[in-house]
């Protein structure tokens, strides 16, 4: 079996019944197993409260050939990194022929790919910072004389900041780049960029309030996003109507760049002269009690329960190819 795909098959649901049974992806092996399982209980509980069969389902502890032969209907993917958000996840829903939440296959390993998707969004006109893969200790020159001091270095394909570091100092450029190299092999480091930090959710096509992000930290780093309780995070973020217009306006042509649909995140940080320059898309941000999407949606009148329907929703787009050949003859 087999899914097709149709953006003009997004549709609003009237009742809970509509979605059928619902299997709630959540836990995995990355690095952000934890932060996963936070999100898909969230998740589940929302959808619970507003009458939908779900289930909880860790693909770490039971086989995603359960989700096949008819026991779930669609499923909402709450994985977070690697396996989970870039592809891996959504290229077996695709073969099982289980419709899903999201990003498909080829948007969600885009985007799980920090630096290719810069090169896509840069190619296509959105801003980004300089950028240089760091293949090894050869590189370290280059990048010093090219990007200049300070820099980020950051894994290519990890969330939550995990493996980052800013570098301030030549010397540490190799601890930094171990640092990184730890949790996977591709690698590269960036231009640090010192002006305000922004994040911009898009939720079926449209994006909700940007959000300004503030942090004593150096960056907005995993502590700043999961442990510390003095992040700020302002919405509305105070960007006049129309840099709000136009950062909105990034967002949606880096998600378009990158191929990436249905809910995510762009986050930006300003340059010196104001400019935003894409940092990264996340096609599955978290759903806990610190994060950004559902602190976005309530700047609009949006409750927590209302969001996770209504990204339940985008799974609408994906049928089973018999489900689908049967709708377009009817």
């Amino acid at each position: 079996m087999r899914l097709n795909y149709d953006p003009a098959w997004l549709r609003r649901a009237a009742s809970s019944g509509e979605f059928g049974r619902v299997a709630v992806l959540a836990g995995g092996d990355s690095s952000e197993r934890e932060i996963s399982l936070l999100s898909g209980a969230a998740v589940l509980a929302a959808l619970r409260r507003r009458g939908v069969d779900g289930e909880m389902f860790d693909p770490r502890e039971r086989s995603l050939l359960e989700l096949a032969g008819g026991k779930f209907d669609r499923v909402w993917i709450a994985l977070h990194g690697p396996g989970g958000e870039d592809g891996t996840v959504q290229g077996a829903l695709e073969y099982l022929g289980v419709p899903y939440t999201g990003s498909g296959v080829m948007g969600s390993a885009i985007t799980m790919d920090k630096l290719r998707t810069k090169r896509l969004a840069h190619a296509c006109g959105v801003p980004t910072p300089p950028a240089l893969e760091l293949k090894g200790p050869e590189d370290f020159e280059l990048a010093l004389e090219r990007l200049r001091l300070p820099m980020i270095v950051k894994p290519c394909s990890q969330g939550s900041s995990v493996g980052m570091t800013k570098v301030e100092r030549a010397e540490d450029l190799p601890a930094a780049y171990a640092a990184a190299r730890a949790v996977e092999r591709c690698v590269f480091a960036e231009s640090w960029v010192s002006g305000a930090e922004y994040t911009v959710a898009l939720l079926q096509g449209e994006a909700l309030p940007s959000i300004r992000i503030e942090t004593p930290r150096n960056f907005y780093d995993y502590e700043a996003k999961y442990v510390r309780e003095d992040t700020r995070y302002l919405c509305p973020s105070g960007l006049s109507e129309p840099a709000e217009r136009h950062l909105a306006s990034l967002a949606r042509a880096a998600f378009a760049a990158a191929g990436a649909e249905g809910w995510g995140r762009a986050d930006f940080r300003a340059d010196a002269s104001g400019r935003p320059l894409l940092l990264e898309i996340n096609t599955v941000p978290g759903m806990t009690g610190h994060s950004l999407v559902p602190k976005a949606a309530r700047a609009v009148g949006m409750d927590f329960d209302e969001l996770v329907w209504r990204v339940l929703e985008t799974s609408f787009t994906r049928r089973a190819a018999g489900a689908a050949e049967g709708a377009a003859r009817s």
